[in-house]
């Protein structure tokens, strides 16, 4: 009993991404949270604010969710603020007594900006990748500076896949012993075969997916035609909106079929069983439904299914035909229901909750860095950018020490300090932290050179010294014990 209270967790999940818009990530932190309640552990959910929903709420289970009160700017993420958010994810650490924080999505602001005021705060934290990025284009560049920033000082790192885990270790540097590999699962209670198949020899084909570039949607242009023509019993449905759109509509009338595609545009999650745009879940929904699967072999897709329900072509229009005829010529040999089982038993949530436990443990087991060490990995990350997460870094602490001392000041271990007593209580405690800051700023950037700092505690006149030459440390060291 006293072994399963230790390993009982306090877990904060943060991220721009929850209920309720609806995605991958959206997905799995409350699957993942729901899981992890039952196993015991208790778990806080954070994300921004949607429409008039803020403040706390509760979800199934007892999920506390707090929607703070700032609203997205662009594709529901929360403009950076880098240190407005410090005060409110203080005050929930506190009160909810959080012992470790789990931030998800590289594109969340609000998850880089917590995972640094819980490492200010020298809380154990977690990260977990959900999408893979390139290297070349501007705005991927962005982005893995800053996931190097906040990746250069988490304690363990989680991926869905061995495809994003060689992404992220690339993209950030990290050692790969500190990245797990978890995939996502599928709730196999929530999609079930149909329990009537479709009569006659008509296929339907179901495409559900964000029409742009990057989702394909142009493959699908020169792909439908050449199907259809091949198949005259085959229908397609597409579901899903955006840019590219407009081509596929074009294509229906150049090629007159209109009653062979059917266009839904954007469908409301209620009239369709997944939406999931997020690394692999809408596969797994699918085969969780008894469908056969047929998908680009791209990221980590090959790495989901079995190769004997799943059907894997190159991204280019002539393998896809061909994927497709495949596809069609076994589906009679695709049993629904024995699908569905297979996926019960390949994935599971609560398989995925145990394996993060195990990743939680070691966060917890990690040994607890000084701050020079801290600055060391920043510094390593560019020659101007390390020096700019130290800064960035710096003014984090400094301004969670002086949120410290405000909250000291006003009350402390419940004793009341007088109007004399303020100013003096106040003096004291910000000279011994400008010294401390002063002291290892010095240090830090001062470690070719022979750097001697005697460090004064106005409070109690003990004096420390903070050098970097080892000969004379050793002298120091001696002396400081006389004090």
């Amino acid at each position: 009993m006293g072994e399963q209270k230790e390993r009982r967790h306090r877990i904060l999940m943060v991220s721009d991404f929850f209920y309720p818009n609806f995605g991958g990530v959206e997905n799995h932190i409350y699957y993942l949270s729901q899981c992890l309640l039952k196993l015991g552990h208790k778990v806080v959910v954070v994300t921004h604010a949607y429409g008039n929903r803020s403040g706390v709420r509760y979800m199934t289970g007892g999920l506390k969710v707090y929607y703070l009160p700032w609203k997205p700017f662009l594709m529901q993420n929360t403009l950076p603020t880098f240190y407005g958010t410090l005060p409110i994810i203080r005050t929930i650490l506190i009160r909810e007594k959080i012992s470790l924080v789990h931030g998800h999505q590289a594109f969340s602001t609000l998850c880089h900006e917590a995972l640094m005021h819980a490492r200010t705060m020298g809380y154990k934290v977690v990260f977990t990748d959900h999408s893979l990025y390139g290297f070349a284009d501007v705005g991927s560049i962005h982005m893995n500076k800053v996931l190097q920033f906040t990746l250069s000082d988490v304690n363990q790192t989680i991926c869905v896949s061995h495809t994003s885990k060689e992404n992220t270790v690339l993209r950030s540097g990290l050692p790969p012993e500190k990245v797990f590999v978890i995939p996502n699962a599928v709730d196999t209670a929530m999609f079930k075969p149909a329990a009537k198949r479709p009569r006659g020899n008509e296929i339907v084909i179901v495409v559900i997916s964000r029409l742009v570039y990057r989702k394909g949607a142009d493959l699908l242009v020169e792909v439908i035609p050449e199907v259809c023509r091949l198949y005259p019993y085959v229908r397609f449905i597409i579901g899903g909106d955006g840019p590219k759109r407009v081509r596929l509509e074009e294509m229906r009338e150049k090629h007159f079929l209109q009653d062979r595609v059917e266009m839904l545009g954007a469908v409301p999650h209620a009239q369709v069983r997944s939406l999931t745009e997020a690394f692999c879940i809408a596969i797994l929904e699918a085969a969780s439904c008894g469908l056969l699967t047929v998908s680009t072999r791209v990221g980590g897709v090959p790495e989901v299914l079995p190769d004997d329900i799943i059907v894997l072509a190159k991204p280019d229009p002539s393998h896809m035909v061909q994927a497709i005829k495949k596809a069609i010529s076994i589906l009679p040999m695709i049993d629904p229901q024995v699908m569905h089982n297979r996926m019960k038993e390949l994935y599971d949530w609560h398989d995925v909750a145990k394996r993060t436990e195990i990743v939680y443990d070691c966060a917890l087991n990690c040994a607890n860095q000084s701050l020079l060490q801290r600055l060391s990995r920043y510094l390593s990350c560019g020659a101007w950018a390390g020096k700019l997460f130290c800064f960035v870094m710096i003014i984090d602490l400094l301004l969670w020490h002086l949120l410290q001392l405000w909250q000291f000041v006003r009350k402390s271990d419940g004793r009341n300090y007088g109007t004399s007593k303020i100013p003096r209580t106040l003096l004291r405690l910000i000279g011994e932290h400008v010294m401390m800051f002063i002291s290892t700023g010095i240090a830090f950037y001062g470690r070719k050179i022979v750097t001697t700092l005697f460090y004064s505690l106005l409070g109690s006149f003990n004096t420390r010294i903070l050098v970097t030459n080892a000969p004379v440390l050793s002298v120091f060291n001696k002396l400081a014990l006389h004090f």
